[in-house]
């Protein structure tokens, strides 16, 4: 559900403020990847962090947390960028261009660092964390007002698709949806975990697999050059406000543990 860096993000709050064990918090990253690796973009992030720079042999992920730690990590942040809207990488560099090529990272906020996971090879996912460019804005989407925006972008697109003549249903695609969901990774989170932000979270994921569908689908009844961009125009706000619920459900369960912090 979501993406790795939901994951970290969630359960090493959770660790971090005394909910989850370390040995349940590493296990958690085992759907997204059988091996796990930790590097760092450059050689004083590296010694910040105490983790080898990128280039070196890395280090496992049980380096980072004790990090977090010790530098006092008390917040973090999931972000997922896509070209044009990069908000909560603090401007550009290496950080954002690795960022958006993810199209997700953790963004810790208070201490100037980001940390973005990518693929290596079959299995294994490697982490880099690199200084933010500039300080990142504070920003805020309640929980509530994320899901009301869902719900309202999907009538809206609904209503724009229907508008256009491209809403058609393709034979199939009802199984289809149900294989997409299925596939994903079966995620654990931590005790505590707010009801309601894995609620949002789960509904931004059927909506997720629906869009991929569609997009898959392209140009989905549209006959006409216009009538494609018209269907891309009638889907983008769907895709902004999945994107916008993900990161406030995950985000507010950051928020809930750190508020529910037990001594360590």
């Amino acid at each position: 559900m979501c993406c790795p860096s939901a994951t970290l993000a969630i359960w090493s709050s959770a660790w971090l403020h005394g909910a989850a064990a370390s040995d349940d918090t590493l296990d958690a990253l085992m759907p997204w990847g059988e091996e796990h690796a930790v590097v760092a973009a450059d050689p004083g992030t590296a010694e910040t962090f105490d983790v080898p720079v990128s280039g070196a042999v890395p280090a496992a992920p049980a380096r980072l947390l004790p990090s977090l730690r010790r530098l006092g990590a008390a917040d973090m942040r999931l972000v997922l960028p896509v070209p044009g809207d990069v908000r909560g990488l603090g401007g550009g560099g290496p950080f954002t261009e690795a960022a958006l090529r993810a199209g997700e990272a953790m963004v810790l906020p208070a201490l100037g660092y980001g940390v973005v996971p990518q693929p290596i090879a079959e299995g294994l996912l490697r982490w880099t964390v690199f200084p933010l460019a500039s300080t990142v804005a504070s920003e805020y989407t309640g929980l509530g007002e994320a899901e009301h925006g869902l719900t309202d972008a999907i009538r809206d697109s609904a209503g724009a698709l229907q508008s256009l003549d491209v809403a058609r249903e393709r034979p199939g695609v009802r199984a289809e949806l149900s294989a997409k969901l299925r596939s994903t990774p079966k995620l654990d989170w931590p005790p505590g975990t707010p009801g309601r932000a894995l609620r949002v979270l789960q509904r931004a994921e059927e909506v997720g697999a629906i869009l991929a569908l569609a997009h898959a689908d392209e140009p989905g009844g549209a006959l006409s050059a216009s009538a494609v961009t018209r269907r891309a125009d009638a889907l983008r706000p769907l895709s902004d406000a999945v994107r916008t619920a993900r990161c406030a459900a995950v985000n507010e369960a950051v928020r809930v543990f750190a508020d529910q912090a037990t001594p360590s």
